[in-house]
């Protein structure tokens, strides 16, 4: 998943119309002929993500800053590591600081959670997914931090794949008549379908569907569904994906695992920026 140049431009522009607004009075207190150097440290370790958002941030706020990274995106951060160096107008690097730190907080903490993820599971082939718990307005700034990090991107939204559940086989009349109005409609999307036992499991088999989520299976059950399968299509494992289910159920030989807490249950990284 990559960011397009104006995707974020516009992601920033929001941010900052949201944080500076009509402008940030407190800078108003600094000489503007003024200049600074500044640092952005982290007091943990992680995953780094979000350069981008930060170069942007404080370009949109003064082109005059200039940032120096010592690390980039997806590498590995240690806890008091100087991150970036910072030079330019202090009013500028005041007022930009907040909204290039949340970024980077948010999506460094991203890329940290599925780096772990991804740690214990690399012993087995599966890739792990992300879903669409994300946060509103920045679904395509967490999915790239999750590549970040070594896992993968689920469909991105509503729009570039199908992913058939419950309450559509119920609508559409039937698993097999479900997925052939996909075929119908949109005959280059990829059509995923959602079952719940080994008989919808045959039926989603039978009607050529490209990828079958298997929701809550047991683990016997997925075994199962691995041996019954032989690569008709991929399975993907989805529900009741825990620190203490994970590596078990990769452990079956499912192609594909979705997690929700890639994205949803994300803490921040603590980063700070320091003058000096």
């Amino acid at each position: 998943m990559m960011i397009s140049t104006q995707q974020l431009s516009d992601h920033i522009a929001q941010a900052l119309l949201e944080d500076v607004g009509g402008g940030d009075i407190t800078a108003g207190l600094v000489d503007p002929g003024i200049s600074a150097t500044a640092t952005i440290i982290t007091r943990e370790s992680g995953v780094l993500c979000g350069v981008d958002f930060a170069n942007e941030t404080f370009r949109q706020i003064d082109s005059a800053c200039t940032l120096t990274w010592e690390a980039a995106d997806g590498d590995a951060i240690a806890a008091g590591q100087v991150l970036c160096r910072l030079s330019g107008p202090a009013r500028a690097l005041l007022t930009a600081e907040r909204t290039a730190l949340n970024f980077l907080q948010l999506l460094s903490g991203t890329a940290t959670i599925a780096s772990q993820y991804a740690a214990r599971v690399a012993h087995t082939e599966v890739k792990l997914l992300d879903t669409r718990k994300t946060v509103p307005g920045l679904r395509l700034a967490q999915k790239y931090a999750v590549t970040c990090g070594g896992c993968h991107n689920h469909r991105i939204g509503l729009f570039d794949a199908f992913l058939i559940k419950e309450n559509h086989i119920a609508a559409a009349g039937g698993i097999r008549e479900a997925v052939a109005a996909a075929r119908d409609i949109a005959p280059d999307k990829p059509v995923e379908i959602e079952v719940e036992n080994a008989a919808e499991l045959d039926q989603a088999l039978a009607s050529g569907a490209d990828r079958i989520m298997l929701d809550n299976f047991s683990l016997e059950a997925l075994r199962a569904a691995v041996s019954h399968t032989n690569g008709r299509a991929e399975l993907e494992a989805s529900g009741n994906v825990t620190d203490a289910t994970l590596v078990a159920i990769a452990e079956t030989g499912v192609d594909l695992i979705s997690i929700g807490a890639l994205t949803k249950h994300v803490r921040a990284l603590d980063l700070s920026m320091r003058l000096s």
